[in-house]
């Protein structure tokens, strides 16, 4: 007799498991409740409680069922922008990502938009690698932070986004720093101008601007265009004075009878013209 009850106990206890699984695997797990049963409130408090448990993916799970079970409700519009969060915080990018897109396309006149665009960036600006590797995910977080601060400027969104910008930025031109100076070293000195040339041009704003310049005028000079490598130490000269840049430069010009000077009608020649009217940058 002992043996059954104890069975049956057993029994009661795994059916309540199984009651526990309901609609996708989520239920109440403390009140035992299906959350088909669950108001959309209770159902956003409980993914609160588990992204307080750190459980994210759990969390995402549950923000996403009020979505499913009560659309066009406004409990269903929070609970999107939190399962794009709960997702980022769980390092699940791309679904964060596409949270926070239908977020935007859900509720375009949102207060919350603002930061819905900040996640999409952020969803792209916290996989960047080392400089080694494609910049696909650069460019598309560049695209999302230019959409916030400018379509946003009031935003408390935008500045964050102004400066994981410009460090995204940054992380572009060091890029075809890295290239440029691959082909440099190995002898390529035309495919090596060509990427010195997409930072003066492209990217001038950038810490890497001076290196770039004086990068230029060591493979204008290997190929024996002193016009060209006079004209870039002219602009290095003009606008990177003290830089030990400019030093090296200056050496290499100089040790050649050679000195910093605007020469030609080439593409240094117009951004010599720019930057001595003051429109570069």
């Amino acid at each position: 007799m002992r043996f059954n009850i104890v069975f049956i106990m057993r029994l009661i206890a795994f059916s309540g498991v199984v009651m526990l699984i309901g609609c996708n695997g989520i239920t109440s797990r403390s009140a035992d409740v299906s959350i088909e049963n669950m108001g959309p409130a209770k159902i956003y408090q409980q993914g609160e409680l588990e992204l307080n448990k750190n459980k994210n993916n759990r969390a995402a799970e549950y923000f996403g069922e009020i979505e499913r079970l009560y659309p066009y409700s406004e409990w269903a519009k929070r609970g999107l922008i939190m399962q794009a969060f709960a997702y980022h915080k769980d390092e699940n990018y791309q679904l964060s990502r596409g949270a926070a897109s239908r977020f935007v396309d859900f509720y375009p006149a949102d207060d919350d938009v603002a930061y819905a665009y900040y996640l999409i960036g952020l969803s792209y600006y916290d996989q960047i690698d080392d400089v080694g590797r494609d910049q696909g995910v650069t460019r598309n977080a560049l695209e999302s932070f230019r959409v916030l601060f400018e379509q946003f400027p009031n935003s408390e969104y935008a500045e964050p986004a102004k400066l994981k910008f410009d460090l995204a930025f940054d992380h572009l031109a060091s890029k075809e720093m890295e290239v440029g100076r691959y082909y440099l070293k190995d002898g390529y000195y035309s495919a090596a101008i060509n990427r010195f040339r997409v930072v003066v041009e492209d990217f001038q704003t950038t810490t890497h601007t001076p290196e770039a310049l004086h990068r230029l005028v060591e493979a204008y000079l290997s190929l024996g265009l002193t016009d060209q490598a006079q004209t870039a130490g002219a602009i290095l000269s003009h606008n990177y004075e003290v830089s030990d840049w400019n030093e090296s430069s200056y050496e290499l010009l100089t040790n050649r009878g050679l000195s910093p000077s605007a020469k030609g009608s080439g593409w240094l020649a117009r951004v010599h013209r720019q930057v001595i009217k003051g429109q570069w940058f």
